[in-house]
């Protein structure tokens, strides 16, 4: 408790972290758990004992610890309380709360697990303007709005509602004075919150900011692309990373194989994988000779044939299995978990043997299934893909690759999307690798429009977004093949 006389009276209070749990154990122990770490007090007695259960169930100020401890044990134990106290601090165990006149402001959420988990504070310099970061995030979490930055492991819950007006008018910048008038508080306890906001990295200084968007490294950083980063990589958060299976108790696993519910599908021809074996280049060659070819041979177009080898080679599947209640496979290249959540959807503008139009490539049975026919949608996908490979004319085929993120989704928590484009990338260099040795002319692209690919498709884009896209065609016979990254 602190505050000056005449002046506001500020106070803490203290709660178990919100994403652990405490359990007691058979030989009279307590344990904190949350996902991958554990504390556990083997002796705890009568009056921590207690404290734990009390913080597990509320807030709980310093007053409120020692009164409890006191009339449990007496004063003398109330020491030992209060260094258990700052012990699961100092571990981010607990959240802190600032009160001003009994009045909660701000809650202190730690997003860390250990010793030196927390940052070192950073107090606010009076008479100088703090703006909101670039990289802060706004998010409702458990009843509450929460402000939370990848740079920090520290995040700020609104336990009034006047604080989002405060960190509304910090997008142009405050002071002091600003979060007083917003907040209805005196300037010392003003400052207080901008030293907790400051700390947590959710308002920086107009110096600050200026070097998020201008000084190397963090203005070369978007704030999605360091969410991301962080969120999907353990060591900096306690956030639960890997497979949880997370939906396990709540959804049915999708299966291996994707449903189709159109007409009648197109059965492919199964590639003599003895006979490849003996003509195909050797694998170092295949690598040296890796690269994007941007011309395709309009006089003697892919063909059905050619295109179902490569489907084949690329990514057929086989050996059907099961992990963890979900079915599993195998394909040419690696996958997170054998779970395969990703689809290839041919765009055929021109194919012997086969009418332009969208299909689906049905991994399992080797097949095409017909999506859709020529469209608008086809001519806007085809025209972006051709600008995005830097090509003279139109690709001959476009391999839209999406991703049934429920699949993945299902079985692990905060690194899903990461991994998904970890095995698009993965799949990439499979098609390279294939479309090289059989002398193809292969071109992966940056970014595909999947505005276009979710009309034509029909698919929704929270269900089955396309995360990568491939260009493929006849190569030319005569000449060398364009330089990798030139048109």
């Amino acid at each position: 408790m602190s505050g000056a006389v005449g002046g506001p009276l500020m106070q803490e209070s203290y709660r178990l972290r919100r994403d652990a749990e405490l359990r007691l154990g058979d030989d009279g122990s307590l344990t904190l758990r949350q996902t991958r770490f554990q504390l556990t007090l083997e002796r705890p007695g009568i009056s921590r004992r207690a404290l734990l259960l009390q913080l597990a169930a509320d807030w709980v100020s310093d007053v409120e610890v020692g009164r409890l401890i006191s009339g449990l044990e007496g004063e003398s134990r109330v020491l030992a309380a209060q260094l258990l106290l700052r012990r699961l601090l100092a571990h981010s165990w607990l959240e802190r709360r600032v009160l001003v006149d009994d009045r909660a402001l701000l809650d202190l959420v730690p997003t860390g697990l250990g010793r030196g988990s927390l940052p070192e504070s950073r107090l606010h310099t009076p008479g100088v303007r703090h703006r909101l970061s670039r990289f802060a995030v706004l998010q409702p979490e458990r009843g509450r709005l929460v402000a939370a930055s990848p740079l920090t492991t520290l995040a700020v819950g609104c336990a009034d509602v006047a604080l989002g007006a405060v960190l509304v008018a910090a997008v142009s910048g405050v002071g002091a004075d600003t979060v007083a008038r917003t907040l209805g508080v005196r300037p010392v306890a003003a400052g207080r919150v901008l030293d907790e906001l400051t700390t947590a990295r959710i308002l920086v200084t107009d110096a600050e900011f200026e070097a998020e968007c201008d000084d190397a490294p963090l203005a070369y950083w978007s704030p999605e692309e360091l969410r991301l980063h962080h969120r999907s990589r353990a060591g900096r958060h306690a956030l639960p990373v890997g497979g949880t299976y997370r939906m396990r108790d709540r959804f049915a696993p999708q299966p291996l194989r994707r449903p189709y519910d159109g007409g009648r599908a197109i059965d492919l021809p199964l590639p003599d994988l003895a006979t490849i074996t003996k003509v195909d280049p050797p694998f170092s060659q295949v690598v040296t000779e890796r690269r994007s070819v941007r011309e395709h041979d309009d006089e003697a177009p892919l063909s059905l044939e050619r295109l179902a080898e490569f489907l084949y080679r690329s990514q057929h599947t086989s050996a059907v299995g099961e992990a963890g209640g979900q079915e599993v496979g195998h394909r040419p290249y690696p996958g997170g978990g054998g779970v395969y959540e990703l689809e290839i959807y041919p765009l055929v503008a021109r194919c012997a043997g086969l009418d332009p139009g969208l299909y689906h490539y049905d991994a399992v049975g080797h097949r095409l299934e017909p999506v859709a026919g020529w469209g608008a949608a086809a001519d806007r996908l085809l025209t972006y893909a051709r600008a995005a490979g830097a090509m003279p004319r139109p690709p001959q085929t476009v391999l839209v690759v999406t991703a049934r993120v429920q699949r993945l989704m299902w079985k692990y928590e905060g690194m899903s999307y990461a991994m998904i484009l970890k095995d698009a990338g993965v799949l990439t260099q499979q098609m390279y690798l294939v479309a090289t040795a059989m002398e193809l002319a292969p071109c992966a692209l940056g970014a595909g429009d999947s505005q276009a690919f979710a009309e034509l498709s029909g698919l929704d884009p929270l269900v089955e977004p396309s995360v990568a896209d491939f260009l493929l065609g006849s190569r030319r016979t005569a000449g060398p093949p364009a330089a990798e990254g030139r048109p």
